[in-house]
């Protein structure tokens, strides 16, 4: 590399410049904040595991975007994570075992083989909440106030739309349809990636009932009422009107307690990684044209722990949210304070600093900071410019 170039960075992988960075870490604070008050505990999982406890069970979707590399000390092969959650479920079904409900949240950043994300790349800063230990759909319902009531905190202006959808319903039309699974794969890819042209294809190498049962499937998308075109288009699986009731609960919540987010019902929803189970849901904000957050149920994961627990979360990605949150004014105009070994300047600054003001020591004389105060002397005590000193 030419010293030319030496500081382009890979392709997809980007840096946080100090304006951007603290609107970031402003954003992250709020965030885990609001999940703090409702009973999340916060955990920072590690940057990489061994590749046998990050992506055992989950899929092959989520091990192609996992990056990997030999651990030069145990000679195993270790991954970067691409996703937060499969961690905070080994952390709930080993390392912390507990009993009854556990509420966790995190923040932190991932890498990916390949972006998932044009806004993030390939290194999304992800923060979630995992609720483990209840299958009751007021856990989900739970996740979903959380994650919403989150956009309200972050002062997000654009309007919201809550897609959501429910993998039992596919599971449960095509689970014993007895397809080969390569193909069965390649059924769940189109669907997941909504390629009409590829699903058209697909169905004439299904079974004619596994054929008319997703031509059926993927035009059950819209508005609410879609859950009642549901029910008629398949009234004779217990399975599927479970999943539609648990559907109704959910939006009947989320209309009472957010009436003025959209919302967009997709059957055919399978978005996230392949470790879902029940409910998946994301959101979009108007005008853009991925999701910046998403989630679901996901109720196998702990098994391959030792410990099988329900768990539903969600995931935000911050990068992709922070150019839409408020942005507060800086309450604080910084001081200058000149060089010099005088011991009240030396107690002044601590004292600004201690109080949470910020002090930035002159080391370039004659150049200023933008609307910044300065320390003058002033009858012989250190005061900020403009400043009336203290009476004696």
């Amino acid at each position: 590399m030419s010293t030319e170039n030496r500081w382009l960075l890979p392709e997809g992988i980007d840096e946080l410049l100090p304006e951007r960075a603290a609107q970031l870490e402003t954003l992250r604070r709020c965030l885990l904040d609001q999940c703090s008050r409702w009973g999340y505990r916060y955990v920072i999982p590690p940057l990489v595991e061994f590749t046998d406890s990050l992506l055992i069970g989950l899929g092959a979707d989520l091990d192609v975007v996992t990056c990997k590399f030999i651990d030069q000390m145990s000679g195993r092969m270790l991954g970067v994570r691409a996703d937060i959650t499969p961690q905070t479920a080994r952390m709930d079904a080993h390392s912390l075992a507990e009993e009854g409900v556990t509420r966790l949240c995190y923040a932190g950043s991932t890498l990916q083989s390949s972006p998932q994300s044009v806004i993030s790349g390939r290194a999304p800063i992800q923060l979630g909440a995992e609720l483990f230990g209840s299958s009751a759909i007021e856990a989900d319902s739970e996740i979903i106030g959380l994650m919403l009531s989150t956009f309200e905190c972050a002062g997000v202006s654009r309007p919201l739309t809550l897609d959501i959808g429910h993998i039992g319903i596919y599971d449960a039309l095509f689970s014993d349809a007895g397809l080969e699974p390569e193909l069965e794969d390649q059924v769940f890819d189109a669907l997941q990636r909504k390629s009409v042209p590829d699903i058209e294809r697909l169905s004439g190498s299904l079974p004619a009932r596994e054929a008319e049962r997703l031509a059926q499937l993927v035009a059950l998308h819209g508005s609410p009422d879609v859950l009642a075109s549901a029910r008629a288009v398949f009234p004779d699986d217990p399975a599927v009107m479970a999943a539609l009731d648990q559907l109704d609960m959910v939006l009947a919540g989320v209309h009472q307690a957010f009436p003025d987010v959209g919302v967009y019902v997709d059957l055919t929803e399978l978005r996230g990684y392949r470790y879902h189970t029940g409910l998946v849901f994301a959101v979009y904000l108007e005008g853009r044209g991925s999701a910046v957050a998403k989630g679901g149920r996901y109720d196998n994961i702990g098994a391959v722990f030792g410990r099988d627990r329900p768990a539903t979360g969600f995931a935000i990605d911050l990068k992709a949210l922070v150019d839409d949150a408020r942005q507060s004014e800086p309450a604080d105009v910084p001081v200058i304070a000149p060089q010099s070994d005088d011991a009240g300047l030396r107690t002044a600054v601590t004292a600004l600093r201690a109080a949470g003001r910020t002090v930035v020591m002159d080391v370039a004389p004659g150049v200023d900071l933008p609307n910044a105060e300065r320390l003058i002397v002033s009858d012989g005590e250190w005061i900020i410019e403009g400043a009336l000193p203290r009476e004696s």
